[in-house]
């Protein structure tokens, strides 16, 4: 059976170097070379989603790969897709970055420039390694080998604008219909989702950030098992330890939970850290939550072209979501997504907070009714956002039902107001 190789390779003249040795190969099948980190991912994703057979046996990364770097990028290849064994090539073949290319997943290095029987020895290896693990997996391992869970994180255009309680009933949401579900609270100085959940906790996202394998085990004692059937990763309680919390710390943390959650929801919260960004820039959705006013409506702006020049996300890949809306306000949605240039929820939160203030004041969002308005709101967002299926016949009804809910009583269907308030 030929060795399906895929190469993700940046560089035009490093491209026809790989491509062509790569041809010559004894029963190898190059395939499309990809051209950046985000092609890579997405290509093995649409793979895996057909089946793992699908998968290539191995990619080989240059080291001049972009925009995420090629050690992260590995990272990422490995705990996303771990029947696909990764070969590193690089013009730095010392121990060092040999020891880091193993520390981070990869199954082999290259050292440029090329040699044939070097290649062909490090491709045949791999590619053996990878098809005796889709043996094991296909003999009943319980390893994960899909394409990974999908990453939602919210953020706030501002601090207030009620980013937190969207993220948290999002989580709710998707875990309500059976999907394992994490929340993770990247408001590393200020997050409050301990607080809006009731939480006492002794571990939080600070414990993994210097940790190379997080193995289910360690992830397992980081976590908190919230009674809804929630795991939380928590901001810590000593805001100053989140400087801790790196950029490729947070790319790592949020690999481990994609590979081992359905839905992985992050609350970034209103400021922009190394984390935050390297979350959004990761997600399979970014919602940035903004309130129906001048202030928070230039924030929101001000953050996507922030994202933008910092290449984090584009405009169009952002979705804003307009909170404590009202029919009267003079700034509705559509003047909002001509400000910004994003796309905008067409599920809207209304202003309804004596329905909140309870369950906030109590620090239980989680017990709010199911006959709030502001619930319906927001679960009918999660399943605009892909978090929850919609029930059959939905698109007729205007309803969404959210079935084998967990932590609830019954099934809960939730019917679109005309106003689009939810």
């Amino acid at each position: 059976m030929p060795t399906r190789i895929l190469p993700a390779v940046g560089d035009a003249d490093a491209v026809r170097s790989v491509t062509t040795l790569l041809s010559q190969l004894p029963d190898a099948e190059p395939m499309a070379p990809v051209a950046d980190s985000t092609q890579l991912v997405d290509t093995l994703a649409r793979l895996a989603a057909e089946s793992i057979d699908e998968l290539p046996e191995v990619v080989v990364v240059h080291e001049r790969i972009g925009p995420v770097p090629a050690l992260e990028l590995i990272r990422e290849v490995s705990l996303r897709f771990p029947a696909v064994g990764v070969v590193l090539v690089t013009s730095d073949a010392s121990p060092g970055l040999f020891q880091a290319a193993m520390d981070y997943g990869a199954r082999g290095l290259v050292a440029l420039p090329l040699s044939y029987e070097e290649l062909a020895s490090r491709v045949h290896a791999v590619a053996q390694w990878s098809t005796g693990v889709r043996r094991h997996l296909g003999a009943g391992g319980d390893t994960f080998t899909g394409a990974g869970g999908t990453v939602v994180t919210v953020s706030g255009a501002k601090g207030g604008v009620g980013a937190t309680l969207t993220a948290v009933h999002l989580a709710l949401a998707a875990q309500a219909s059976g999907r394992s579900t994490a929340l993770v609270d990247l408001d590393l100085q200020t997050g409050d989702v301990a607080s809006y959940l009731d939480v006492q906790f002794r571990r939080s996202v600070v414990d993994l950030a210097t940790i190379t394998d997080i193995s289910p085990r360690v992830l397992a004692d980081a976590v908190f098992r919230h009674d809804t059937g929630l795991t939380l990763l928590l901001a810590p309680a000593e805001g100053e330890r989140g400087e801790d919390v790196t950029d490729r710390a947070a790319r790592h943390i949020i690999g481990a939970l994609r590979s081992r959650y359905e839905v992985v929801v992050v609350d970034t919260g209103a400021q922009l850290v190394g984390a935050g960004a390297a979350a959004v820039e990761t997600a399979d959705t970014a919602l940035l939550v903004t309130t129906p006013d001048v202030v928070s409506v230039r924030g929101a702006k001000r953050t996507v072209r922030m994202w933008d020049r910092l290449q984090i996300r584009k405009a169009e890949e952002t979705t804003v979501v307009v909170n404590r809306h009202t029919r009267s306000t003079e700034i509705q949605p559509p003047l909002i997504r001509k400000i910004t240039g994003t796309a905008v929820a067409a599920t809207v939160i209304p202003a309804h907070f004596k329905e909140l203030q309870q369950v906030v004041d109590a620090g239980r969002v989680h017990e709010l009714e199911n006959k709030s308005t502001v619930k319906q709101a927001l679960w009918t967002l999660a399943g605009e956002i892909g978090l929850v299926e919609p029930a059959e016949g939905a698109h007729k009804s205007g309803r969404l039902r959210a079935d084998r809910l967990r932590g609830d009583r019954g099934a809960v269907s939730i019917r679109r107001r005309k106003d689009g308030g939810g």
